[in-house]
C-alpha cells in the first residue's frame, strides 16, 4: 500500500484489518518522513527508541486477531510535558531535559495499554505556558502549513506533526488554549475535554491549577473520537473524573450562541469572516444560530490570567532546586509571580469560582457556544506573539482572547477548521460545551465533517 503516511487513525485499523499493511512498515515510513521532512519543521523533540519493539508487538498481535484497541498499532506524537516511561519529559527546558522518567503518566499508560506506537516526544515552548513554540533547549517549531510562520503553542510540535503526516495523531495540553488555538492553525480537530473526563496522575507538576487538561489532534472528526475513547474515563487516582456524568448527543438541532467578540478585543477580518461563515454553514446543517454577546463579564478574570503562570512557576522555583537551571525569560516570570500577594490570588479564584457558577447557568439556555479559537492568524515561528491585529496594537495575550475562559470554567471545547484565508492557511473555530458533553461535540463535529469539504495536505507534507 502506497502513502502509509495519509492514513489516519481509523484508516490504519482498517488497513491493517485487512492485511494490506502492518504498523512496523507504517513505522518505517513515519520515520524516514521525519528524518527528511523533520529538519524543516522541528516538530519533535526526541523520538522513542522503543517504538520498533511496540510495533513488532503491535504486529503480532494484530496476525493474531488480537488488537487490543482501535488504536493498536497506530503511530502517536507524545507532547514533551507529559511523562512517557524510559523517556524525559523535557517540558522545554533543561531543568527536566536529563530526567528519565521512570513510568508512563495516566493518558500515556493509557495510550501504550491500547497498543498505540509512540513516535517520539514534540517540542513545547518552556513549561508551556506561551502561545508559541520555541525553547533554548529545543528550538523553534514551524507551521506545516508555511515552516517560517508559528503552528501556535504550547502543544505546536504535536499540530505540526500531524499536519504534516509525521504521525496519525498526537495528544498534547490544554491550559488556555494550547490544543485549540495550535489545532485551528494548522487545520485539525483537536479537543480541550472537560475537567476530569481524561483523568491526570503521575505527571509533572502543574502550573495552571486544575485548568490544564490532556486532549487529542487527528485530520478527521472520527480518529479525534477514537483517540478521546482510549483517554476518557474514570480513575480512582484522579477523584474529580469519578464525577463525569453521562451526556449524549442531543439528537435534535442545537442552540448555539456565537460570541464574535470577547470584551471588544480586536479581531483579524479574515478570521472574523471565515468564522461568521462557518456560523451561517451550522444555521445551514439546521442549528438555531444567534450572535450575540457571551453571557459573562471576562475583562477581571483575562487582566489576572498571566499572573496564574506565573504563580505557578513562582511555586515550581521554590519547590525544585533545578529551576536555577531554567531560562532567563521564565525566572523573571517566577519573580513575577512572587509578587502576587495572597489576597490577590485570592481573589483570582473567586473569579474563577464565579465564572464556573454563570456558565453553568448560561448552559441552561443554550447547548453550544461557539468563537473564534484564536483572534489573529500565524506570526513569525520566532516571535512569542504578534504584535498588532488588524492594524491596532495588541500584548501578548492579544491573540489568545477565546480561550482561557473555557478552561478556567472547566468546560469541553472542540476546535473545527474554517474556511482557509487568503493565504491558503488554515482558521479555526472553537465549541464550547456544558460539562461532559464530549460526545454532542463530537456527533456536531463529524456532521460538519460530512459536509466538507475535508481535510487537505499542505505542501511541505508532499516532500
Amino acid at each position: 500500500m502506497s502513502e502509509l503516511w495519509k492514513l489516519g487513525v481509523l484508516d490504519l485499523a482498517r488497513a491493517y484489518a485487512a492485511g494490506e499493511t502492518d504498523p512496523v512498515a507504517v513505522l518505517d515510513c513515519l520515520l524516514a518522513r521525519i528524518e527528511r521532512i523533520d529538519p524543516i519543521l522541528n516538530t519533535y523533540a526526541r523520538l522513542d527508541p522503543g517504538a520498533r519493539a511496540a510495533a513488532r508487538e503491535s504486529a503480532e498481535l494484530i496476525r493474531a486477531g488480537a488488537p487490543r484497541s482501535p488504536l493498536e498499532g497506530v503511530p502517536v506524537a507524545i507532547k514533551d510535558n507529559l511523562a512517557v516511561r524510559d523517556l524525559p519529559a523535557a517540558w522545554g527546558s533543561a531543568v527536566f531535559a536529563d530526567t528519565i522518567c521512570a513510568e508512563d503518566e495516566l493518558p500515556v499508560a493509557r495510550l501504550r495499554a491500547a497498543g498505540a506506537i509512540f513516535l517520539g516526544k514534540t517540542n513545547t515552548p518552556e513549561f508551556a505556558v506561551e502561545g508559541y513554540t520555541a525553547s533554548e533547549r529545543f528550538g523553534v517549531t514551524g507551521n506545516a502549513w508555511d515552516p517560517s510562520l508559528t503552528p501556535g503553542g504550547s502543544s505546536g510540535g504535536s499540530v505540526s506533526a500531524v499536519a504534516a503526516g509525521l504521525a496519525a495523531a498526537a495528544i498534547g495540553t490544554d491550559g488556555g488554549g494550547s490544543v485549540r488555538r495550535p489545532a485551528g492553525h494548522t487545520g485539525l480537530y483537536g479537543l480541550k475535554p472537560t475537567i476530569g473526563t481524561v483523568p491526570r496522575a503521575g505527571g509533572l507538576p502543574q502550573v495552571l491549577l486544575d485548568f490544564e487538561v490532556v486532549g487529542g489532534f487527528a485530520r478527521s472528526a472520527g480518529d479525534l473520537a477514537a483517540l478521546h475513547a482510549v483517554l476518557a474515563g474514570p480513575d480512582r487516582r484522579d477523584p474529580v473524573s469519578r464525577n463525569a456524568e453521562a451526556a449524549l448527543p442531543a439528537g435534535r438541532p442545537l442552540r448555539i450562541l456565537y460570541a464574535e467578540r470577547i470584551d471588544g478585543n480586536v479581531l483579524d477580518p479574515e478570521i472574523r469572516a471565515s468564522v461568521g461563515a462557518a456560523a451561517d454553514r451550522l444555521a445551514a446543517l439546521g442549528h438555531d444560530v444567534v450572535r450575540g454577546d457571551l453571557p459573562f463579564t471576562l475583562s477581571e478574570l483575562n487582566a489576572f490570567w498571566p499572573r496564574f503562570g506565573q504563580v505557578g512557576i513562582a511555586q515550581l522555583r521554590h519547590a525544585l532546586p533545578a529551576m536555577s537551571k531554567a531560562g532567563a525569560k521564565y525566572l523573571a516570570l517566577a519573580d513575577a509571580g512572587d509578587r502576587v500577594t495572597a489576597p490577590e490570588f485570592y481573589a483570582a479564584l473567586e473569579l474563577v469560582r464565579a465564572l464556573r457558577s454563570e456558565a453553568s447557568t448560561a448552559f441552561a439556555e443554550w447547548d453550544v457556544i461557539m468563537t473564534p479559537s484564536a483572534a489573529a492568524q500565524p506570526w513569525p515561528a520566532s516571535e512569542p506573539f504578534p504584535p498588532e491585529i488588524d492594524g491596532q496594537p495588541v500584548g501578548p495575550r492579544g491573540h489568545a482572547i477565546y480561550t482561557g475562559w473555557v478552561n478556567a470554567a472547566g468546560l469541553p471545547a472542540i476546535n473545527l477548521p474554517a474556511t482557509p484565508d487568503s493565504r491558503g492557511l488554515p482558521i479555526g473555530f472553537q465549541l464550547v460545551g456544558d460539562r461532559f458533553t464530549e460526545a454532542m461535540l463530537f456527533d456536531l463535529a463529524d456532521s460538519w465533517e460530512k459536509a466538507g469539504p475535508g481535510w487537505s495536505w499542505p505542501k511541505v507534507a508532499e516532500q
